[in-house]
């Protein structure tokens, strides 16, 4: 514990799943996190979960540059810079090729890929030297599940631009990684699958060597390590955190 004492993070869609598992993680290393999303009532009771003296809330859309002004200025008025980032919020849905609209590509490439970007390039002034970044990337950008293209698509976009951004960075001594969770339990995955279809949770399950999908707690340990100084000789890596649902 204290890995993180005194730093400042900033957890994007931070209100629930693993973005508020990973927020309570790093507030419990030391860190005063701020978390932002799109709803304000579920953000407020993200910083009661996390305690109110280690996390301050911004409600915001990372696909709207004004919002995420908004976010970075409240950072900016703490004075510290920014020690951690988790660029976490992302957009998914199913449509298969057939299926896919103008509406279904702009929004998860909006959120996913614009917004990350966005996110990112708009924390380099708070960044620290010796800062982590760490973005959310997934299996899925992998594995080719049907009817998940376009979130795929847009995950492997995370994932490339961890290895660029962290060669880009990298002077600064500022590393920037990825983790690849596999199917996690979490309010996300709940709202995928209540549409219809097939992709239940124990079918992704019964695709997981280990038998159970993850719990976003296991996800916000992996998330916590790249934060923080034991993995100082991390960069440009993708860790997986799937169970062995994508390794054999």
């Amino acid at each position: 514990m204290g890995q993180l004492e005194g730093k400042t993070a900033v957890v994007t869609g931070g209100g629930t799943g693993i973005g508020l598992a990973t927020a309570v993680r790093l507030a419990a290393e030391g860190a005063h996190v701020f978390i932002t999303g799109r709803r304000e009532a579920v953000l407020d009771a993200a910083v009661r979960t996390i305690g109110p003296a280690a996390a301050t809330a911004v409600v915001g859309d990372i696909s709207n540059l004004a919002d995420l002004d908004r976010l970075y200025d409240a950072v900016r008025g703490r004075g510290r810079g920014l020690d951690v980032l988790f660029a976490n919020a992302a957009a998914a849905s199913f449509a298969t090729l057939e299926e896919v609209t103008e509406e279904h590509f702009d929004e998860t490439f909006g959120v996913n890929v614009r917004g990350t970007l966005f996110t990112v390039q708009k924390a380099l002034p708070l960044l620290n030297d010796g800062a982590s970044v760490i973005l959310n990337s997934s299996v899925r950008a992998d594995d080719g599940v049907e009817a998940f293209g376009t979130y795929a698509a847009s995950k492997a976009a995370i994932r490339s631009f961890a290895r660029t951004w962290a060669n880009e960075l990298k002077g600064r001594g500022i590393r920037v990684n990825a983790v690849s969770p596999g199917t996690i339990d979490t309010p996300g995955l709940d709202a995928v699958v209540a549409g219809d279809t097939p992709l239940t949770k124990s079918r992704f399950a019964a695709g997981v060597p280990l038998g159970r999908i993850g719990r976003s707690d296991e996800v916000a340990d992996a998330v916590a390590f790249l934060a923080s100084e034991r993995s100082s000789f991390v960069l440009g890596a993708n860790l997986y955190v799937d169970g062995g649902e994508n390794q054999f």
